[in-house]
Order: structure tokens, then sequence, then C-alpha cells
């Protein structure tokens, strides 16, 4: 299991933002963060500098979105959805998609169960509940 560190993840959206501005080819994960990243022109300034980005504090007592961590979820759930793990995922996303007419807000609302799911395995100490995961995602239906 690749567990990147927090510079790492910077380093990978500054490096594919430079990339996919310069021309350059990009990898097939590059170039699904690279959609992930048009999607979010505001977060363009936290990707153009990578020592500002490798610096930066986002603490949530600083009160500001973490941009790293917003698109990487967006990778995580598009990544789920391609293989259906956990499984419901798919169709719960499709649904919730359908409703809210936009993939991209469908993501946004899955987040928040992505979140809180982490959330509730770190502070139980027990691994992520997918099933619980699914049913919070099937909730906003």
């Amino acid at each position: 299991m690749f567990t990147p560190s927090q510079d790492d993840v910077r380093r990978f959206f500054c490096a594919t933002y430079d990339k996919h501005r310069s021309g350059a080819i990009l990898t097939p994960l590059e170039a699904i963060a690279s959609d992930w990243v048009a999607q979010h022109p505001e977060y363009a300034n936290s990707l153009d500098d990578l020592d500002s980005a490798l610096a930066a504090d986002y603490s949530v007592e600083r009160g500001q979105s973490n941009p790293f961590l917003h698109l990487s979820m967006h990778l995580s759930i598009a990544e789920q959805v391609s293989i259906d793990q956990p499984p419901g995922i798919r169709a719960a996303f499709l649904t919730l998609a359908r409703k809210l007419d936009s993939e991209h807000e469908a993501h946004h609302q899955i987040m928040e169960c992505l979140g809180e799911m982490m959330w509730t395995a770190q502070r139980s100490g027990l691994p992520p509940d997918g099933a619980a995961y699914i049913e919070s995602v099937r909730r906003r239906c």
C-alpha cells in the first residue's frame, strides 16, 4: 500500500498542475488529478508555487480549506467508483449524481461521508466501516 507523506501529496499535485500547464504528457493518475484541478480554479495559487505549497499550514485552527486534501479526496472517490470498492459505492454515486445533476457535487457530498467514516475509524481505533460509509452516501440520495 502506498502511503504518501503530506509533502509527497503536495509535490504530486503541484507537479501535475505544472505539467498540465506546460503541455507535458501526463500519466493516467496525473490526468485524473488534472481534471479535478481544472474543476477547482480557486486552487491555482496554491498549486503554482511548490515552496509555498510545502510550507502552507491548513490546520483547522487557521480556518482555511486544504486544497490538497480536497483534491486527494476527489481522487480517492474517483478510484472507489471506478472499481466499485467498497461494493455499492458506484451505484450510490451514480444515483446521487443523477439526483444532484452533477458528478462534481456528488463527489462533494460523498466527501462528507468519507471524512466522517475516516474520523470515526481514527477515533474508535477500528478499521473504516465501508458498509456504514455506503449507507451514509445512500441517505443523501
